[in-house]
């Protein structure tokens, strides 16, 4: 399987590479870097749209589910950015095996460390379950 982006790949504000044109530029990580990117941040978009190119005929298979949890996924990044430090915290809830709740932004607090990370991480995920978790059952879910 081939990775979206390279694995030791660090993207920065400033680079130090040399600039190129803002309307060659068009990704959700990558726009985080729109103001001023580089050549790094341009052939990064590149590697991006040969990837979609490349995985253009793949798709997803739906079976029927018996099941009806409520499932949460969380993650998120060391430090991820360059530029402040800041992680970036990602979860999502499926309900009959369908994503319907998503969310992935960077952390408003610079952790010290991965486990204060992830704590962060995980405790948005757990505020958002019970909120969801209130709402299906006014719906008459249990």
């Amino acid at each position: 399987m081939r990775l979206l982006f390279a694995t030791n790949c660090k993207l920065s504000k400033d680079d130090g590479a040399p600039k190129t044109a803002t309307s060659n530029y068009r990704t959700s990580l990558l726009s985080r870097f729109k103001q001023k990117p580089s050549q790094i941040h341009f052939s990064t978009a590149k590697r991006v749209l040969r990837y979609i190119k490349g995985t253009i005929n793949y798709g997803l298979k739906f079976e029927k589910v018996v099941s009806r949890d409520l499932i949460g996924y969380c993650d998120s990044d060391g430090a991820g950015s360059l530029d402040d430090s800041r992680s970036t915290k990602g979860y999502y809830f499926s309900f009959y095996s369908a994503i319907f709740f998503w969310n992935s932004k960077k952390q408003k607090l610079v952790a010290q460390s991965l486990t204060e990370t992830k704590y962060i991480s995980t405790a948005a995920t757990a505020y958002q379950a019970i909120w969801i978790k209130k709402i299906l059952g006014d719906l008459g879910y249990q």
